[in-house]
């Protein structure tokens, strides 16, 4: 039955009802496909929003109505019978013939004469007649991504689009910007990787089946490398064995670890030696003479002590490590307005749903505040989200994927913003692997190229001239779980001290071994893994609770999840600005933290 967009509008116009320029096209849609006219559909739309209480009538209500109420009366319908041609259809078929039909009921309107009374005005004959549906989804960023085509309970998460504090701001370093938060669409930014060596990694690498003898090196290598850098900052003469039996106090260098498979405790301490000083053996420790300390497996230092018997080590003081320089950008820097970054954090969808709402609503964020640069890290299709582990989506996964960053990359198109895409290792499509090499199966358009990045995880770039590393693995929560502490340790709490000794150990991921959720390649950790300076933003986006910190000059912020089980999370935006005075002054002018 053919249904116009003028009809539906008196429609509505007789209930009083408030709605969306969209929404007369979704409803002629909505028509269309389920065999009803105007008057029905929005007969339908009075009941089911008196029941649920919704009070504007929005383009996703409206989906929400077809898959609660109109997708169960067509079960309930008795079968037509079949074209002769027609077979099983899949999704994208559907739509299509959905598109024919909608644009032959719209030509045929434009050529009707209307009925006798009827306030519909003349239409002349149709310059470029065009699909109401195909030109909905081109005004609507949000329509070039359909969760519905692969999973079969993607409608909106109730609880999620009935969150309160909306865009509060829960906590904020520096100058409080008020309403003012807006960047300049990235004309002036430029983004760059920094990296230790000349090579970064930038693609797929060969890895499993470690020897033994490679991961020791690997760990030897560390150690030695922080223990120069101590012995030349504290001004150490030179080290001792471990296990050399001594009445006098001594300074041993070593790597902190566990005397059993079970979590680390002041009583089963013990200290690795180096291979040069201490041909790689160990000794316990005795910390009962420490009165301040924060330890955790995999941690280099330098003990001082005494060890009378050579089979347990006394320690008195602790040489911890030391963080590398700040990074001093190379030229000369143009004089820019300060530089907005967003960054956000998956999972983007919530646990009850593959919809996607907290992703879209971020696009919203970017397209309204136009951030010079904004980081997402993963997941962006969560290996942990129920309906992957129960298999129950019907695309695979890596299309699910694009489809994501589609809806991302051209939704922001108009921005402007530069986007950062960083993996994690819950991205069920991607390599399981620490370090991960960046994402590959997207093919960036060419009009996207210059903002568009994709980077490894962990990484370091360069936002004119500022340094921002980041990780998307939840260090701070493995870390959290197994270090020890005795007094304040140098720092007010513990995400401070566990902070602290990540920027000291020089590297991403300092824990060794491990945490069994994590798979690391340590060759390619100690050559993509370490930091090439201390960042001046460092993002450590964890489960744990949100905050930004302020470590020695460098502003550590965790933005927290976009979503956090069935409820929405926070994200984090920040301004940068380099300014090359003496002595330094931090680039960080002022960060939030804000609820989607």
């Amino acid at each position: 039955m053919l249904v116009s967009v003028k009809s539906i509008q008196d429609e509505l116009m007789v209930f009083g009802v408030d709605y969306d320029d969209e929404v007369p096209d979704k409803l002629v849609e909505l028509c269309s496909v389920h065999r009803l006219d105007g008057e029905n559909i929005v007969n339908e739309w009075m009941a089911f929003s008196a029941t649920r209480h919704l009070e504007h009538l929005t383009v996703s209500n409206l989906n929400l109505l077809e898959h609660e109420v109109l997708n169960k009366k067509n079960v309930k319908r008795p079968s037509v019978k079949k074209d002769k041609h027609c077979g099983s259809r899949d999704f994208n078929s559907i739509q299509e013939l959905i598109e024919v039909e909608t644009e032959e009921e719209n030509l045929l309107d434009a050529y009707s004469t209307p009925a006798k009374g009827s306030q519909k005005r003349n239409l002349t004959t149709p310059e470029n007649p065009q699909s109401k549906r195909i030109s909905s989804i081109n005004r609507s960023p949000h329509l070039l991504f359909s969760p519905s085509s692969f999973s079969p309970s993607a409608t909106p998460s109730q609880k999620y689009s009935s969150r309160g504090n909306r865009g509060e701001v829960v906590t904020s370093y520096g100058e409080v910007q008020g309403t003012s938060w807006s960047g300049g669409s990235g004309r002036n930014t430029s983004v760059k990787l920094i990296t230790l060596l000349e090579e970064s990694l930038i693609k797929p690498y060969k890895y499993m089946f470690q020897k033994l003898n490679d991961i020791r090196d690997v760990v030897n290598s560390k150690i030695e490398e922080l223990g120069e850098a101590l012995k030349n900052h504290y001004h150490i003469e030179e080290f001792t064995s471990v296990s050399f039996p001594a009445q006098e106090t001594v300074t041993v260098l070593g790597q902190i670890a566990c005397d059993s498979n079970g979590k680390l405790n002041s009583k089963s301490v013990i200290l690795e030696g180096d291979r040069e000083y201490s041909s790689g053996m160990y000794v316990p420790v005795d910390l009962s003479e420490l009165k301040e300390y924060s330890l955790f497996p995999g941690q280099v230092l330098v003990m001082e002590g005494t060890n009378s018997t050579g089979r347990k080590f006394v320690a008195s003081k602790l040489y911890e490590g030391v963080p590398l320089q700040f990074y001093q950008a190379t030229g000369d820097l143009e004089e820019c307005q300060p530089q907005m970054i967003i960054t956000a954090c998956g999972p983007f969808t919530t646990s009850d749903t593959i919809a996607y709402d907290a992703l879209k609503d971020l696009v919203d964020v970017i397209n309204r505040d136009r951030p010079d640069v904004c980081i997402l890290l993963g997941p962006f299709l969560d290996a942990k989200h129920e309906q992957v582990e129960t298999l129950q989506l019907t695309g695979a996964f890596e299309e699910v994927f694009k489809s994501c960053l589609k809806m991302i990359i051209e939704g922001t198109r108009l921005s402007g913003s530069h986007l950062v895409f960083v993996p994690s290792v819950r991205d069920v499509h991607h390599d399981p692997i620490y370090p991960q090499p960046p994402f590959s199966c997207y093919e960036t358009a060419k009009e996207d190229k210059q903002r568009v990045h994709f980077v490894a995880d962990p990484c370091t770039i360069s936002v004119n001239g500022v340094a921002i590393g980041f990780t998307s693995t939840d260090l701070l929560f493995h870390m959290g779980a197994e270090e020890i502490s005795s007094g304040t340790a140098g720092a007010p709490d513990r995400f401070s001290r566990i902070l602290r000794q990540i920027l000291n150990q020089r590297s991403y991921y300092p824990l060794y071994p491990p945490n069994e959720e994590i798979n690391i390649d340590f060759e390619a950790m100690y050559t993509f893994a370490m930091m090439p300076v201390t960042p001046d933003v460092f993002i450590v986006p964890s489960e744990l609770r949100f905050f930004i910190k302020d470590i020695s000059g460098s502003i550590c912020i965790n933005p927290g999840r976009l979503t956090k089980g069935l409820v929405g999370g926070t994200y984090g935006r920040f301004l940068v600005k380099r300014e090359n005075a003496e002595p330094r002054r931090c680039p960080c002018i002022s960060a939030q933290v804000v609820k989607i």
